[in-house]
This record gives C-alpha cells, structure tokens and sequence, in this order.
C-alpha cells in the first residue's frame, strides 16, 4: 500500500474511492466478491457540475469503467433504481446519487425515506450551498433565521441511517468510512447520506493513498446464541399449532434452502410478508402464502389458531400482524429471528434471536431433529391451501367483459412470464393482490416495494431491478424478463424512467393497466363509508365542485409512452382481452434484448375486487357523521377493533 499522497480535488477522491470498494460475503462455502458502488447517478446543477460532475468526466475520460455514469430523469427516481438494484443484488451492492442543491437535493428525500424503510442501502450525495458562504444567500438556499447553519440537506437526518456533512477536505475520510460501514451492516442499513457543500467539491487537497487503495467491506453475517437456540428448541416442541412468518430476512441471509428443510422436517407451515414472497414456491407443501390484511385465507385460518410464531427475517408490518388481529389464541408467544435488534424485540416477544437468520436455521433444524407437529396440522394445511388454490384459480379464470378484472390480467401475467422472471409492484390495489394470488416460483421472482408503498416506485425500481438482472446474466447468472405491473395512478406519479430507459435500449416490460382513478383507495374509501371520493379521474363539474360524476378524462397513456420513444402494445377492450394480453407479454419476452422498453396497456373495471383475505386493517373510521354509509363503517369498525390485541407478545 502507498503511503504518498495526490493532489485532487474532494469530489475527485469521492468517485476514485467509491470506484475501490468491494463487497464480500459468504454463505454456504460459497464467496462472493464484488464492487459495492457499480455506478453512480447524476443530474447536474451549479451545485454538482463542477465538483462530482467534472470529476466523473475526467475518469470517463480515461477509462469510463472507473465509475460508470447513468442518467436519470428525476432524483427520486434514481434512488429509486439504486434501491430495485440493491434488492436483487440482495443488498450486496448498490448505487451512488449525485444531486445539486436546493430541489435536486430535496427530491430525494422520498427516495431516502423507501430505503430506509425497506432496510436497502443506497448511498446519497446531495451537494449543499457553499461551506464558505463565499455567495450568501446562494441561488437555492434555504434561509432560516433561527438557525443559519440549516440547509435542505437536515431533511435527510430523520430519513437516513446515516448522515455527515463534509465541510472541510480532511473529513472526507471518517464521513465515508462511517457512511459505508452502515451501507454494509445489514441491521443498520438504509440511506447514506453525505452532504457535499458545492465550494468543497472543487477544492483541492492532499489525499492519502490509503485512502483511494481497494478495501473490503465483509457483510456480517452472526451466529445465533446456542442457549437461545436451545430455548427456541424448547418452545417450538412445546407447541401445538406452531406457525412460521417469514419475510426478507429469510431472503437476504439465502436461507430459503434452509427453510425449505426445516418445515419439510418439522411440518411447521409457512405464511410469507411482502418482502417474503418467494421463500418457499407458492405449491410448496407447508407454504401458505402470504399472510395478513393481504393475506390467504390458509395463512389467515392457521395464524388465529397458533400457539406460537417463529418470525424470521421480518419487521412485522401493519398488513402483516392484520393490525394486530392475526392471531387470536390467548395462550400465543413468539420467536423472533432477526439480524436487527429493533426487529427481533418487536411485540414484546418472549424469545429475540439476533442472528442471521440461514445461521439460525442450522443449527435450529440441528437442535430439533425427530420433531415433527401432529397430523392434525398437517391436514389443516393441505386443506386450507386446496380451498385457497381453488379461490385463486377461479379468479384467475372467470371473464368479464369488456373489461376485465385485475384478478384475469394477474393471471394472465403470471401465466406468460417464466419461472425465473421478476414482477415488480408497489402500490394502489395490485401489491396487495398480487401478495395473496401471485404463484412465485424462484427466489428473485417477486419485487414488491411495500414498506414504504411509494406510487411511482414501479418504473424505476424495475429498471433498477433489470440493470441487475442484466448484470447476473452478464456473469452466466441465470436470464430474466423484469415485467412491471403499474396502475395509471402510479404511472402518471413517475413514468419519465422510461425515457432513460430508451436512451440506454434497456427491454423493460411494463403492463400498464387503465382503470380511470385509484381503485386502492377508492375501493377502501367506499368501505369506511367515504364513497370514493376524490379516487376518479373525471372533469370537474363545477356546479358541485365535485371530480366525482363528470367525464372521463381523455387521458391517453399508451399514445403518452409511445411519444416518449416506447414500443406500445394496445389490447383492446373485449373478450379476447385476456388471451391478447397474454400472448403480448409472450411477444414482448421474445423481442431484442437491447430493443428498449416495451409498454402494454390494458383496461380494467376498477370495482371487480379480488377474493377476500378474510382479514382487517386497521384505518380509522370517523366516529361522527352525518352520511349514513360512514354511520354504517363505523359500526363495522368498532367490531374489529374489539378483537385487536394492545400487546402480541
């Protein structure tokens, strides 16, 4: 290693730092090195152009693998490809985010705060006004009287898992070092942020080449405590209706294997969250699928009834625990499994494991050896899943017409992509259909972003998910279609990714389904007695002041993908809309690798729901009101909040 120093400026030393990297892991006897930063994002203003925007350049210029830049259409959307990518790489690498000050910095606080709640590293680098105050006020500055020193960028302390400002050259090396440790640990991660002042970009100083030799950064993988594991053992023995809740823990770990083995050997079902969906297959004979708000009724029937739940790699979300109405069996207790101590704490569980949760599987399935449940529960689980099978294939197979339901294009998606392709989603009414109904059959299969639940996500997060599908594939990794399903709510939220997507003839396919308004929220405002207010797209009738009764808008979203350079497929309402949509995705699966994205748009009728959860979440119903549906909610809702626990634990 040099012990010299070079003259360059902070930005400059930023990307030849980031460039040198790597993340290391090893899971199974199989290791794993790789860059952690593979690229870096960029919009350019007068707060960035200058500093990280000339330095990228100057190694463009002499040798562009350096630090490979990539465009992007709005600094949200960015962070929110950093994030898709960080997900499939299984938070082993990531990207980095360069932004100006002011509006570019602040449009990623949304960005900041989806990673941060999804537990996804992303690294951030918004600029800030000068350190100096050389030019005060500058052009974007945010003033405040009572506090000078605050800038834009104090917005991301809240939503960052990490967060410092370089004001002087010398810091460089404490905020980055800190900064990637917390990217890496896999309890702590989120956004990383670390703000850039515009003046400190350009400065020059001496940089120690220790600072810019290669560096390893080990994922920490812990092992679980043998006496917890012997008291997990215990209870799980002791139990009668045991119940396993596993979310992306299970995932991130690779534990599904593990998993697969330690319900095959104990007979203990498997109910998945969101960021579960793919531990086990969806006709694996102990998988119930998902569970909760957005749950099966096979994992919903046995979740009452349990006596103790194993959740492993999960934060227990609202949907998941039903608002604290999933479990009703007064004698319940928990195990968590968890790498993050904030996790394995949750709901006053009388067993935390903090380990990693394939490691914890070990030596579980080794602790628990000729254990088995009782034939009861396994006759339970096989006629539970056989009366959800035959619900989703129902959905699934009944026609509507003209326009069909979502249940019909949900199938007919799942029907055309292939068992290693990835569908991606993360809001309105599809994440939560596409929970209880998608049939998963590989472990990278299905991306949901629904911890934070961001409309807009699905575009961007998909081009995020594919640049690392195409990196996997790039490595004689297996090859996969990314298939995004995005309702005309989240399309109009953030759709301009497929600009980017065009430029860089990225093949993302994207099936648009129309349905004229946001049919999550209407359909939830009608059953707290709100009538779907304000959830149609419709002209305004300005006698009533009301969007709810005009006209349709003569919104056309396929002519508005095709004017930004994509390719359109039009099914057209009717009843071959089903088998046209199902043989378009087909096509499009077939179509160049490199021939850029591919839009399909679809109708739908927005008040054909999916099948029941039989299931609760909690979103309070106003208590006092003078319309008699909300009257009638509120009743409804009283009933369920009678049977919802203050404690789980």
């Amino acid at each position: 290693m040099g012990t010299g120093t070079r003259r360059m400026t902070v930005a400059q030393a930023v990307v030849e730092y980031l460039s040198k990297q790597y993340t290391v892991d090893s899971v199974g006897g199989v290791d794993f090195r790789e860059r952690l930063i593979p690229g870096m994002f960029g919009i350019f203003g007068h707060g960035n152009v200058a500093g990280v925007g000339q330095a990228l350049k100057q190694y463009q210029a002499a040798d562009p693998r350096i630090m490979p830049y990539y465009q992007g259409r709005n600094e949200q959307a960015q962070a929110h490809q950093a994030v898709g990518y960080a997900r499939h790489t299984r938070r082993r690498q990531t990207f980095a985010i360069s932004t100006s000050i002011g509006p570019g910095s602040s449009n990623l606080l949304t960005g900041a705060a989806l990673a941060t709640t999804n537990r996804l590293p992303v690294l951030l680098l918004p600029s800030d006004t000068f350190a100096t105050r050389a030019a005060d006020p500058v052009l974007q500055q945010l003033e405040q009287p009572y506090a000078y020193d605050l800038t834009v960028n104090d917005a991301f302390r809240p939503l960052s898992k990490f967060f410092d400002r370089v004001t002087r050259p010398e810091q460089l090396f404490s905020a980055f070092h800190h900064g990637l440790r917390v990217l890496t640990d896999p309890a702590e991660t989120g956004a990383v942020t670390i703000s850039l002042p515009q003046d400190v970009q350009a400065e020059a100083f001496d940089v120690p080449e220790e600072f810019l030799a290669e560096r390893e950064w080990r994922i920490r993988r812990p092992e679980a405590d043998d006496d917890d594991i012997r008291r997990a053992a215990e209870a799980i023995r002791a139990a009668k209706h045991p119940l396993i809740i596993a979310g992306g823990g299970v995932l991130y770990a690779y534990a599904n294997e593990e998993l697969a083995k330690f319900a095959e050997l104990t007979g203990i079902p498997v109910g998945n969250t969101q960021a579960g969906v793919g531990v086990l297959p969806w006709d694996h004979q102990f998988s119930l699928g998902a569970i909760g708000s957005t749950g099966t009724t096979a994992a919903n029937a046995l979740a009452a009834e349990a006596d103790l739940i194993i959740g492993i790699g999960t934060r227990y979300e609202d949907f998941t625990t039903a608002s604290r109405t999933a479990f009703q069996n007064p004698d319940l207790k928990f195990i968590n499994i968890n790498v993050a101590p904030i996790d394995a704490y949750k709901h006053g569980t009388s067993l935390p494991i903090v380990a990693d949760a394939r490691k914890a599987l070990v030596k579980l399935n080794q602790a628990l050896g000729g254990y088995r449940v009782g034939a009861d529960l396994e006759q339970k689980i096989a006629a539970e899943k056989q009366r959800w099978d035959a619900t989703v294939d129902e959905a699934f197979d009944t026609r509507f017409s003209p326009l069909p339901a979502q249940n019909e294009i949900i199938g007919a998606t799942n029907r055309a992509m292939d068992a290693s392709d990835v569908v991606i989603c993360a809001a309105g009414s599809l994440p939560g259909d596409l929970h209880k109904m998608w049939r998963v059959r590989d472990p990278f299969g299905y991306h949901v972003e629904y911890a934070y639940s961001c409309m807009g996500y699905e575009i961007p997060g998909g081009l995020g998910v594919k640049r690392a599908a195409l990196a996997e594939a790039a490595k004689g990794g297996t090859q996969r279609d990314v298939v995004v399903m995005v309702g005309d709510g989240s399309y109009l939220m953030m759709h301009t990714e497929l600009v980017t997507a065009v430029a860089e003839r990225i093949k993302l396919i994207v099936v648009l389904i129309q349905n004229h308004g946001y049919a999550s929220i209407g359909s939830l405002s009608e059953s707290l007695g709100s009538q779907r207010f304000g959830t149609q797209y419709r002209v305004l009738d300005e006698e009533h002041h009301s969007f709810d009764e005009g006209e349709t808008l003569p919104v056309d979203l396929a002519l508005n993908a095709e004017s930004l350079g994509v390719k359109v497929i039009r099914i057209e309402p009717g009843e071959k809309a089903i088998a046209e949509l199902e043989q378009a995705i087909r096509d499009a699966k077939a179509a160049p690798e490199r021939g850029g994205p591919i839009v399909i748009h679809v109708e739908s009728d927005p008040l054909l729901d999916a099948p029941s959860s039989e299931s609760w979440w909690d979103v309070p119903v106003s208590a006092v009101s003078e319309l008699e549906s909300t009257q009638q909610a509120y009743q409804t809702y009283t009933g369920h909040k009678n049977r919802q626990r203050k404690l789980l634990g």
